[in-house]
């Protein structure tokens, strides 16, 4: 029997060996090119543009440390000797290692050249500057100077007014559905009246039903109603393409209550209403919380939904959009797409982070009974 349980025992920790390193491994992928992004946000346009982000860290790189001019009788169009290496024009203009672990480079054309004598050395570059999220949410003019000391201006993205955009677009359109999908969650799992069974199936089956159909239709009832282009429009557009997974997880998790808190309720006189208030959503915070992330995080980072009821109207662009009109006007330059991303990212994650440790609770609600 003992012998049984080691080898039971040894399975489990080699299973949790293979589980767990298989987490990490997807965490690692997950985090490098994130860590990638937030660095290179900080990083000057001339060194994303000449090294890779991954420089910030201890490595070896090639440093000049001497000069040697050209003889002017030596054969360009051949193979070469200088220092005790040899090679072709090309195979200087690449780098050629000496003997003593050295790199010649060849910098200039065949006729005006130089070779420089490079060493490695230990570096890191740790050249960081806030210019870049200053650019994108200013939206005013920056010099920046460049490499070779000259100074050019630049014209700012201006993100802020785009991100106060987004937050007024994404709380209503996150409060408004948890509060109709509370009470109607409520209502399908404490009360009784007709067609309360259909009405469920019928707010089940919208789930599967892709919101892109309902686009078109939608957008041409607001424009008879003059709703396109404002905050109004996409709150309404956002809450009815969520209330069906809202009502349906919030469903889940109120119909599995005690019953005798609801039956003591009602026995001491306290009403539907008081019996929602009181008792329900309180205990329903981690349900609410699950739906709020969800809705948050979709609203926040929508963008179809945002381009066909905002449209073009600078006054009510969201952040999303801001960042497609930047990707268009400013596809080359990383230093400032990297801020804007992470511009766009720092809410998203304060709201998933501050809630969850209810996710987890609230995801699993209904899944057990009993």
């Amino acid at each position: 029997m003992s012998t049984q349980t080691a080898t039971k025992k040894r399975r489990v920790s080699r299973g949790d060996i293979f589980v767990n390193g298989a987490l990490i491994l997807l965490v690692v992928v997950w985090l490098i090119p994130t860590i990638g992004l937030l660095v290179s946000s900080f990083r000057t346009r001339f060194d994303i543009q000449t090294s890779g982000w991954w420089t910030i860290f201890p490595h070896k790189e090639w440093e000049t440390t001497n000069t040697i001019v050209i003889p002017t009788d030596l054969d360009r169009n051949g193979v070469m000797t200088i220092e005790g290496a040899q090679g072709t024009f090309d195979q200087f203009r690449a780098g050629v290692i000496t003997g003593n672990n050295k790199q010649l480079v060849w910098v200039g054309n065949k006729r005006l050249g130089r070779i420089e004598v490079q060493e490695q050395k230990w570096a890191m570059n740790l050249d960081f500057t806030l210019e870049n999220y200053q650019q994108v949410l200013g939206g005013k003019t920056f010099e920046v100077r460049n490499p070779d000391g000259t100074m050019t201006t630049v014209q700012g993205d201006n993100f802020w007014g785009a991100f106060m955009n987004s937050l007024i677009v994404t709380v209503p359109a996150t409060v408004i559905p948890i509060l109709i999908a509370a009470f109607a969650a409520y209502a399908f799992a404490w009360m009784r009246f007709p067609g309360r069974r259909v009405f469920f199936i019928m707010v089940v089956a919208l789930l599967v039903v892709p919101l892109q159909i309902a686009l078109v239709p939608i957008l041409k009832d607001y424009v008879k109603l003059d709703l396109n282009g404002t905050f109004l429009g996409i709150w309404l557009a956002h809450t009815g393409f969520g209330l069906s997974l809202a009502v349906y997880l919030l469903y889940n998790y109120i119909s599995t209550l005690p019953r005798e808190i609801m039956e003591s309720a009602f026995i001491d006189g306290a009403s539907h209403f008081t019996i929602f208030v009181r008792l329900v959503l309180p205990l329903s915070v981690p349900a609410l919380a699950s739906f709020a992330i969800f809705q948050f995080l979709w609203t926040w980072n929508d963008y179809l939904v945002a381009l066909i009821f905002i449209g073009a109207k600078p006054g009510v662009q969201v952040l999303t959009m801001r960042i497609a009109e930047m990707v268009g006007s400013r596809g080359n330059d990383w230093h400032l797409l990297t801020a804007g991303a992470f511009v766009s990212m720092i809410v998203p994650l304060i709201v998933f982070f501050g809630l969850q440790r209810f996710f987890v609770r609230g995801m699993m609600a209904g899944s057990v009974k009993g």
